[in-house]
């Protein structure tokens, strides 16, 4: 083991990595801990009332990454779903349902196609930190998950614990985006159960050429 990994004969490999993974845990536990249950359950209920129309996922980076496994797992569910941005997407039309995914609310991708879908009588379900964001504010439904709330002046990990100030040791937007997909495979399963679905059905509809 190289010499820069031991001080005092204690191994101190890797600890940027154990830090970062014991405080990613904590910090989505604490995200969805605070989630309104009353504000989930107002989604599922939507998204039960679009078992025969069309649900657009919709997001960017990282976050639109997310929303394609969801809109993978929803397509296993029976779901007619697609993802906004893919060539084989259809036109916006009116009683659609768009769900939205941007923690800050403002990205500008994100915001204009819900604009838009807006304009021709979709309904959005925005999922973000900001229930004030211009997203939320174009939103018929909110679902608001808390990311990393500050970003530290100091930026080195150890000296943040030492001065209290014991932010997530994650960037950018990692909590929210952790966060968001287990909050979403959350809602996933529960549309499973209210559907009345079981594995082995989902497992039918899942891509056999991959």
């Amino acid at each position: 083991m190289p010499a820069f990994y031991r001080e005092n004969g204690v191994n101190l490999g890797l600890t940027a990595y154990r830090h970062a993974t014991e405080d990613l845990v904590e910090s989505v536990r604490e995200s969805l801990s605070r989630v309104d249950l009353n504000q989930v359950e107002k989604m599922v209920g939507e998204m039960l009332a679009s078992t025969d129309r069309r649900i657009l996922v919709l997001g960017a980076g990282r976050s639109g990454l997310i929303g394609r496994a969801f809109a993978m797992r929803l397509m296993h569910l029976g779901f007619r779903v697609y993802v906004i941005g893919e060539t084989i997407t259809p036109s916006v039309g009116k009683g659609d349902l768009i769900v939205a995914l941007s923690g800050s609310g403002s990205t500008k991708l994100v915001v204009t196609a819900a604009e838009i879908g807006k304009t021709v009588g979709a309904r959005i379900i925005a999922i973000t930190s900001y229930p004030d964001s211009d997203l939320a504010k174009l939103a018929d439904h909110v679902v608001t998950i808390k990311g990393r709330t500050k970003v530290a002046d100091e930026t080195d990990y150890f000296l943040r614990q030492l001065m209290g100030e014991h932010e997530p040791m994650a960037p950018l937007g990692t909590v929210f985006e952790i966060s968001l997909m287990t909050f979403l495979d959350g809602i996933v399963v529960e549309l499973m159960r209210r559907l009345g679905l079981t594995e082995s059905e989902l497992r039918k509809r899942h891509a056999t050429i991959e």
